[in-house]
Parts: C-alpha cells; structure tokens; sequence
C-alpha cells in the first residue's frame, strides 16, 4: 500500500495495518519508509530495521514481519539509496564532509532517524511510543557508528553482524576508529558517550567466512578474519577501555546460535528478543 505524499505528511492518519511505504520528507529530501504494522497493534513500540549494502528496504520490512507480530511493534525500514546515500553517508553517516572537517549533526544520516520517529508518534498519536533500532550487515555498521557519534532517542541501538566496526580509539582511521576526525567528533568526551550508549553487538556463531561483500581491506582485517570474529574483538576492546578508564559501559553482547550471515534469520531467533529487550524480555 502506497500512501500519497501529502497525506503521508499532513500526519492526518494514523499508520494502516499491514505493510505499506510511506514518503517522508525532510527539508529537500524524501525518504521512502517501508513500514508494517501488525492487526494486533495497541502502541507498544516502535522497531527501526536498518538494510543492507543491497538497499533493499522493501525485503527487510517483509523479512521483519514475523519478528513486529512476535513484539506488538511497528517496523519502519527507511531506504537509504546508494545513490544519495553512498557507503560515506550510509554504513559512516555523513559527519564529516569531503573535505574532511565536521559537518554539522543535523546534516548526518543519522540525524533522519529521531526525524522519522517523531513523524510515526504524531501518525499514531503516541508521542511516547519508545523505540528500539537494529541494523544487519551494512546496516549493523549503520548503527554501530551511530552510536559512535549521537544519541538518536532510541532505548537500544542493536548491530547485527556488522561487516566492520568502529573501535573506540584514535589509533585507527575513521570508519574503524576515530582515526584522522575533527577534535569534535573524536575526543574523549565522544568516545565516553560511545561506550556509555545501550548498543547491543549481536552476532550470528556461524557468520564465521568472508563472502562476496566481505570487506577485506588491510584496516577491516586488522579487526578480526570474520564479522563474528570482529564483532568479539570490538565488544572486548571497548569493555576494557571502559574499565580502565572507570567510564560507564553499557554495551551488551548477544550470539544466535545455528545462524550464518542472514537478517531474516536473525530476527527471528530467540537471542533477538535478548538483543533488543535485555536479559528480562519485553516489558
């Protein structure tokens, strides 16, 4: 179901039930916002779900349809095309411009999400409908940096099976770490905040060999040989930073059993629920 631009905006209806995109747009640019919302929806909760380098938004919603039943939630999977979105603006968020100074926060990628929240809240009347974001692949790397550098509001940041990650240290070049980034966006105050944010590193056990979007450059591999394998090193290497430095960490780590480098799969595991929703479940 394709709802119109201006009814979409105007924020006059609420969401329908059932699947649908919804045109959002802010300042000269207009998202399409793949949507679901399960029949028996009371205003739970709100998912984001973060595609692929394939940037197929269309697929993730559908493939998250099981998982928004399962938790009464709304899943949004805005698409952030290769085109206007490049891997700089996408998996690294647009803060820093092509000259290598900062741009400002409310010109990153990251800054549409809290943006695309607030519009759902006011379609379905709910300004405090929480939510909680996961990305796969290309999109864990999406909210692994996003942590990295803001807040967006959400109540758990969940990257899974990030192809890369960015580690909490100057010692590497940004995209991997803070590396080469303006003194704003690389200090110790940014790196504190990093390690203190609810971001869940939740990886498949079997996402353990390169495929064909493998990154395998020299800085990817210094990580670890798999995304498995890097996934564990980042959340080790920002556990200890953090007690050395006595800063808050508020990182978790979750493993699904039995899967490989597939998003469908990972939404539907049991882990997922731990991933997003801790320890207790939903509440």
């Amino acid at each position: 179901m394709l709802l119109a631009a201006g009814l979409a905006l105007s924020l006059a209806v609420a969401l329908p039930t059932g699947k649908s995109m919804v045109p959002m747009t802010f300042g000269d640019t207009t998202l399409e916002v793949y949507a679901y919302k399960p029949p028996t929806f009371k205003g739970e909760r709100l998912i984001f779900v973060f595609h692929g380098t394939l940037r197929n938004a269309d697929e993730y919603r559908d493939h998250a349809v099981a998982m928004a039943d399962r938790f009464n939630a709304i899943v949004v999977c805005p698409k952030f095309d290769a085109e206007r979105f490049p891997s700089i603006r996408y998996q690294r968020g647009g803060v820093v411009k092509p000259d290598g100074s900062a741009a400002k926060p409310d010109e990153w990628t990251y800054a549409y999400i809290p943006r695309i929240a607030e519009q759902i809240r006011k379609m379905e009347r709910n300004p405090g409908l929480p939510y909680t974001c996961i990305g796969h692949s290309a999109g864990g790397q999406f909210v692994v940096r996003m942590a990295a550098f803001m807040n967006p509001g959400a109540e758990r940041l969940v990257a899974a099976n990030p192809g890369s990650a960015l580690f909490p240290t100057r010692e590497k070049p940004f995209g991997y770490g803070y590396g080469s980034l303006p003194a704003e966006l690389s200090n110790d105050g940014v790196i504190k905040a990093y390690l203190a944010r609810p971001l869940t590193i939740y990886l498949g056990l079997l996402d353990n060999a390169p495929d064909e979007y493998f990154d395998d450059s020299e800085e990817a591999m210094k990580q670890g040989g798999s995304r498995l394998e890097r996934g564990v090193n980042v959340f080790k290497y920002a556990r200890d930073l953090a007690q050395a430095r006595g800063w808050d960490f508020n990182w978790r780590i979750e493993f699904a059993p039995g899967v490989e480098h597939d998003h469908e799969k990972m939404f539907n595991h049991p882990a997922c629920e731990r991933a997003m929703f801790g320890l207790g479940g939903l509440r």
